[in-house]
């Protein structure tokens, strides 16, 4: 019996999150000082970590996981992770969001561990902006990783920009001719409410419609429509006739929830319907008591029935989760 709704969606795509940890303190995310983060003992094992993805895989119907973090390539036992999935039968489709920190180094093993493709965020060209907005002077660090991620064959190497009032509201076109010269799949994201320090104000943040008024100045975007999109979170345009993509998230403005396919797993080990959801159910604590496969499944498909119809980000009391998007994968 696979991941079902009362809304009848299923879930097919399992984000899971390897480490609340980050290298980087973008301030769309958490405070400059960082964050308390998870004692050890309270993260899954690697093969606790296994064993949930091979119950969502072979019992549950998942066919894709995402590896997220904070930054999953913090985890030390990344490429392992990756290989023992790589071995299950059915074999699901792998990926990682990534910063790109490290990459350049651990593109070649990830690729021969088994995983398929990577997501790098990158909101702007600029060294002095990327410092501004992530509090660390890595620019360099994350165009070499992304070069690398292309060059060992993760593709298509997907890029996630998000655009700040004051930062680099100014820059998709030029992302976007960046991203179409090598050879990258760009993706704006609405600014989320996901911050450790609820400074998000939905008033005069950067919008679906405001990106494609500014793509629009320079390039000749084509929608491919739903059928094209699916389930996928991001609506997207050929450029300029093609064969060149370009995706914008819109989960605050166009939410996507009557298509949503995802569930999601804390570092902890914690099932989330939604990243927008207050509440999580345990499978750490079942699991370390010694429970069989069938009740953590049961477990799992009871989280996944109670799934609510929508995020909730339309609702102008929305309440923001009490853990930051660090600490829940994004």
């Amino acid at each position: 019996m696979k991941l079902v709704d009362t809304y009848g969606r299923v879930a097919t795509d399992l984000r899971v999150s390897l480490t609340d940890r980050c290298n980087l303190r973008c301030t769309y995310c958490m405070p400059e000082e960082g964050l308390q983060w998870l004692a050890k003992p309270d993260l899954l094992t690697d093969d606790e970590i296994v064993r949930l993805i091979r119950v969502a895989v072979t019992t549950l119907g998942v066919d894709e996981v995402r590896f997220t973090g904070g930054e999953p390539l913090l985890r030390p036992g990344l490429t392992g992770i990756v290989q023992r999935v790589a071995e299950l039968d059915p074999r699901p489709e792998m990926s990682l969001t990534t910063n790109g920190i490290g990459l350049g180094r651990i593109a070649p093993a990830l690729k021969e561990a088994g995983l398929d493709r990577v997501n790098v965020s990158l909101d702007t060209l600029r060294p002095e902006v990327f410092k501004a907005l992530t509090r660390r002077d890595r620019h360099h660090d994350v165009l070499a990783g992304l070069a690398a991620a292309r060059d060992a064959g993760l593709t298509p190497v997907k890029v996630n920009a998000v655009l700040m009032p004051g930062f680099n509201e100014d820059e998709a076109p030029d992302l976007l001719a960046w991203a179409v010269e090598n050879d990258y799949e760009l993706r704006f994201i609405e600014q989320m409410p996901l911050d450790a320090q609820h400074g998000w104000k939905r008033d005069g943040m950067v919008t679906a419609g405001d990106i494609l008024t500014s793509l629009r100045t320079r390039f000749e975007l084509t929608p491919e429509g739903d059928t094209a999109r699916g389930s996928a979170p991001a609506e997207r345009w050929l450029v300029d006739g093609g064969p060149h993509r370009v995706g914008v998230i819109a989960s605050v403005t166009r939410p996507f929830c009557a298509a949503c396919d995802r569930t999601r797993l804390t570092a902890d080990g914690q099932v989330r319907t939604c990243l927008f959801a207050t509440e999580e159910t345990d499978l750490r604590g079942a699991l370390r008591s010694g429970a069989p496969d069938e009740e953590i499944a049961r477990i799992w498909r009871t989280a996944m029935w109670g799934k609510k119809a929508g995020s909730g980000l339309d609702d102008p009391t929305f309440l923001q989760p009490a853990r930051p998007m660090s600490a829940i994968g994004g």
